[in-house]
């Protein structure tokens, strides 16, 4: 799956958000974050638990890799019925703004269901990359 939106926001900006996993219910359809375990001095090794909207199940996520201004990955733990979920948001330099590419893989756990939950992260996906792209901006003091 890959999604590629743009924010008028600067890398460091776009960064800044997707990076710091508190702000996500701020700009994506989460209602609630908690931090089930701290990550290290960058971040990384963090252990966070999402709710989203339209959800009653909880979704357990480790982040991977933060490299700033460049690129924030995590791995799905638990919360759907796949396994090897993998996500990488990376930002590049678009002019006075930002190019965001959010995309992952995954295997579904149950044969026959992958093609459904493609379809069904493809839209979440997309929401997440544009509400980030807007806040970004909006914070960043662009035009969202």
């Amino acid at each position: 799956m890959d999604v590629t939106v743009r924010s008028a926001a600067p890398p460091e900006a776009v960064f800044r958000l997707a990076a710091d996993s508190s702000t996500w219910p701020l700009w994506a359809p989460i209602v609630t974050y908690a931090r089930e375990r701290a990550g290290d001095a960058s971040g990384v090794g963090e252990i966070r638990v999402f709710r989203t909207k339209g959800r009653k199940a909880l979704t357990r996520e480790e982040v991977v890799e933060l490299t700033p201004n460049r690129r924030v990955g995590y791995v799905l733990l638990s919360g759907l019925r796949i396994h090897d979920y993998r996500a990488f948001i990376d930002l590049a330099p678009d002019g006075a703004g930002t190019a965001i590419r959010w995309h992952s893989c995954f295997e579904a756990d149950v044969r026959g269901t992958g093609w459904l939950y493609r379809l069904a992260l493809r839209a979440v996906i997309s929401r997440f990359a544009e509400g980030l792209a807007a806040h970004a901006a909006r914070s960043a003091g662009g035009p969202a």
